[in-house]
């Protein structure tokens, strides 16, 4: 695998040795240059340190691992491809997805999976070792976000949601593992206890996330979930879908 630091290296400078480099890259010394990997398709990228702003916008098809946190909009308009991050995550998390994985062993910040979409068989999905902030699924259109509420959630027994959960969602679902019912919730927001058919379905991601850390994939599949979806019910619903 080639290696390129990013020590004293700006943006522009880091992401063009990015690009004229063959094959798998490792990037070192990473210290919040933006816009990395984006567009990419076809490698393994992985960095080393926190990469900034907007890492794998645009992606189509690569693999970006972090050894680290990251900073706001990772995955910004994702069109394929993964995301792994050993650590946390900053706010916009999966902006505008349409298509790939995310998967975040720690926690995000506001808006994650905000207008989130899918496409026929692109369906982007992201996944939250820890929580989320406000507005998680803000205006969500499509695809999948997990909320696993790993360590000081569920040690405190605690929501790992905050407030304002699926304002304006028309589409898509959200699994949250809780015992607790969420509530207070937008009157977009449709809460039921997750069937077997919906673990189910998450089971691959999953066994994905428990694999990448390290983790017990039995003991989260065996876990409560609670899936949120749109109310059929609200008018809002119908200013986005033909039924």
């Amino acid at each position: 695998m080639n290696v390129v630091s990013a020590k004293n290296l700006n943006f522009q400078e880091l992401n063009e040795r990015i690009r004229r480099a063959a094959g798998d890259l490792s990037v070192e010394d990473c210290y919040g240059q933006r816009y990395i990997g984006n567009g990419l398709s076809g490698r393994t990228l992985t960095v080393h340190g926190t990469p900034g702003n907007c890492l794998g916008a645009f992606l189509n098809g690569a693999t970006i691992i972090v050894h680290g946190n990251a900073q706001d909009a990772i995955a910004n308009t994702m069109n394929d491809g993964k995301i792994i991050i050993h650590g946390n995550a900053g706010d916009t998390l999966g902006y505008g997805m349409r298509g790939g994985t995310v998967y975040v062993k720690g926690n995000a910040g506001y808006r994650t999976g905000i207008h989130m979409k899918q496409y026929l068989d692109k369906k982007p999905v992201v996944v939250v070792g820890g929580r989320t902030g406000c507005f998680l699924g803000e205006y969500q259109a499509g695809g999948l976000i997990i909320v696993l509420g790993l360590g000081e959630c569920e040690e405190n027994n605690q929501l790992p949601i905050d407030d304002f959960t699926g304002t304006g969602i028309h589409g898509g679902s959200i699994l949250i593992r809780t015992r607790i019912q969420p509530k207070n919730l937008p009157i977009q927001v449709a809460a039921a206890k997750a069937t077997k058919v919906e673990i189910k379905e998450i089971t691959p991601y999953l066994q994905e996330f428990a694999g990448y850390f390290d983790l017990d994939v039995q003991s989260l599949v065996d876990s409560e979930y609670y899936c949120l979806t749109p109310n059929a019910s609200n008018p809002y619903h119908q200013l986005y879908t033909p039924n």
